[in-house]
């Protein structure tokens, strides 16, 4: 999806597209699918993605920016707090929103945003996904049942998954498009520097490989990255809330640090196109979730 034109015209369009919706109704596969790189994590579990993401599609009369937020839902601890927060301002900022819902989400559960985009003056797109998973006439039902909730929204039902109907959320993104100069240079494809998406690859093999809390209790600083012509260097600490956490997430002789290590070294040499030698170690950091130094310095932002 990320290589795209349109026909050359007077006027060049630019702006917000921002992805908004509830946990694991697979936002962020479909931001990988729009930009055609995998900038944010996919895994099976809700709550994957903290942080709000951009990713930048250009083409010669257009930039798209896409925005992946975390996914909207009561907060339980100060982490989750600032996470809302995100996904609120993506709402209030966007030029576009698209809302991500699937065929199983009760409209229910999304009361407070359904509201917020009953009173928006921006297109709002509608995305019904995994209707791969749909049976008989489910997906009619559901298209009727949300053009009556949000009669101003276009809807237009997806499989992100399969990248079926992207082409036509791209279409329609296009027309929606206001007038504008780029807002970031042509041959960028996200704000997010490279420690970003290091933490994040170690992120997402820790969320692969441990169960229950552990991978909502982890946070990863990268304290080095050094750059040479024919290596990449990189010093990582991983923060845990109890010496417990540690105990597993190292495992029996090390194997379980090890095995993330190596899975997360492969994934960041296919990523940056050069070797990496990736050193991690494991730290408890007591109850950081609810810690705003401790946030602050891992760029959760509260205001």
């Amino acid at each position: 999806m990320a290589e795209k034109s349109i026909d050359s015209g007077k006027t060049h369009k630019a702006g917000f597209v921002n992805i908004v919706g509830r946990p694991n109704v697979g936002k962020s596969t479909l931001m990988n699918a729009m930009i055609g790189e995998n900038l944010s994590i996919i895994t099976s579990k809700a709550q994957t993605t903290r942080h709000r993401i951009l990713g930048i599609v250009n083409g010669e009369d257009f930039q798209i920016i896409y925005s992946d937020t975390p996914g909207i839902l009561k907060p339980g601890y100060k982490l989750q707090e600032y996470m809302l927060k995100f996904a609120r301002t993506a709402i209030s900022d966007a030029d576009i929103v698209l809302y991500v819902t699937e065929i199983e989400e009760k409209k229910e559960d999304s009361g407070e945003t359904i509201e917020k985009l009953q009173n928006l003056k921006v297109p709002v797109i509608l995305l019904i996904n995994k209707i791969d998973l749909s049976k008989g006439d489910q997906i009619d039902i559901l298209m009727q049942e949300w053009q009556d909730t949000l009669p101003n929204a276009c809807i237009i039902p997806i499989s992100a998954l399969e990248k079926f109907n992207l082409e036509k959320v791209f279409a329609m993104i296009l027309e929606k498009l206001p007038e504008s100069p780029p807002f970031y240079p042509k041959d960028e494809l996200t704000d997010k520097n490279e420690r970003f998406f290091v933490s994040e690859i170690i992120r997402e093999k820790i969320l692969m490989n441990y169960k229950q809390e552990i991978p909502y209790s982890v946070e990863i600083h990268v304290e080095s990255f050094k750059e040479s012509d024919l290596i990449i260097n990189i010093n990582c600490n991983i923060f845990v809330e109890r010496d417990s956490q540690k105990g597993i997430l190292i495992g029996h002789q090390g194997k379980g640090l090890k095995r993330v290590g190596t899975l997360a070294r492969l994934d960041m040499e296919k990523f940056f196109g050069k070797k990496v030698f990736l050193e991690t170690r494991v730290k408890v950091q007591k109850d950081w979730r609810n810690d705003p130094r401790f946030l602050k310095q891992s760029g959760y932002n509260p205001s």
